[in-house]
This record gives structure tokens, sequence and C-alpha cells, in this order.
């Protein structure tokens, strides 16, 4: 007895009180994990918002170049029509039809090079020569918010797969998310042909 008290009830208490703070502190752990796995996955979610303003933007000012383009090229038009015909990246889209949508918008800027490589006055015209530049900044920012995006995945999938954060994602559904990958044509060792 200390005090008065026996002492397997002091042990007892000493016990409880250990093991009450072991059971809070687990559960703050997991709050605490559980809520930086969902902010990672906010910060996943903001940046396919990001990607999505930069291909809508994209998406709007190629179809003013195709305005701006018609004048010039008239028979050139069902090529350049493809541009307005083809879809925007439609909000909660997959990676992959994001990719998908950015290869087609691709394929259009090379088609309206070829037409301004045909018609050079096209190249000379003031609000072309703009947006031709408003372009290679959208490009810029395009390739940000793709670099940008795939950090934020590449954070989350690391906490996802790392013990013991990757219990909470388990426990809570959380699962991995997809890069955003360059096309396969991209990908291709490009080749100089200068004859």
């Amino acid at each position: 007895m200390i005090y008065g008290v026996p002492v397997g009830a002091i042990i007892a208490v000493a016990i409880v009180a250990l093991v009450l703070i072991i059971v809070i502190g687990f559960v703050s752990w997991y709050i605490k994990t559980g809520n930086r796995l969902l902010k990672m996955q906010v910060k996943c979610d903001e940046a396919v918002s990001g990607i999505d303003v930069q291909l809508t933007k994209r998406f709007d000012t190629l179809t003013k170049m195709l305005d701006i383009t018609k004048g010039y090229a008239k028979h050139e038009k069902e090529t350049l029509i493809g541009v307005v015909e083809m879809r925007r990246p439609v909000q909660g889209s997959s990676i992959a039809e994001k990719q998908e949508c950015e290869a087609q918008m691709n394929q259009a800027m090379k088609n309206i090079n070829i037409v301004m490589e045909r018609y050079p006055e096209l190249k000379a015209d003031k609000n072309f020569a703009q947006l031709n530049s408003a372009v290679m900044d959208i490009e810029e920012n395009l390739q940000a918010a793709r670099r940008v995006y795939n950090s934020n995945v590449r954070a989350l999938n690391e906490a996802i797969v790392v013990f013991p954060s990757s219990f909470v994602a388990n426990k809570k559904g959380i699962t991995k998310r997809d890069f955003f990958e360059a096309e396969e044509q991209k990908r291709q060792d490009v080749k100089m042909d200068f004859s």
C-alpha cells in the first residue's frame, strides 16, 4: 500500500491511463493522416481543374485563330473547322480523356502551322501574330499545369503506398491517381531531315 491505496489499484490505473493515452494518440494520428490524404486529393482535383482551364483557354484561342485564318485560306476550311468541332475538355472527365482532347488540339495546331507555311502573308497579320503568341503562352501554362498535377499526384501516390499512411488510405478507400503522360508520338525521337 502506498498512501493507503493498494499497489494493484495504482498499477491498474496506470495501465488504464497508458492504454487511454495510446488510444487517443492513435485516433489523433489516424484523423490527422486521413485529413492530410484528403487535402492531397483536393490538391490533385485542383490541379486537374488547372489543366481544364488551360485546355479550354487553348480551345478558345484556337477557335479565334480559325476565324482569322479562314479569311486567308478558304480551301483549307475543312481542316481548320475540325478545331471548332473538337469537343472541349468536359469537367470531371478522366485524365485519359483530357490527354485525347489535347492530342486532337495538337493535331489541329500542326494543321494551322501547315496553312501558315502555305500562306506567308498570314504570319504577317497582326491579329494572327498576337493570337499565335497567346497560343505559345497558353502552351507554357499548360505544361506548368501538367507539372503541378503530376507533382500533386506523386505526393498523393507516395503517401498511399507508404506504411503507415497506407493503412489509413486503405480504410478510407483512397486510391492512386494516374499521371498525365505525353502522347506516344511525342515520346519518339525527333527525326531531322534536311534534304
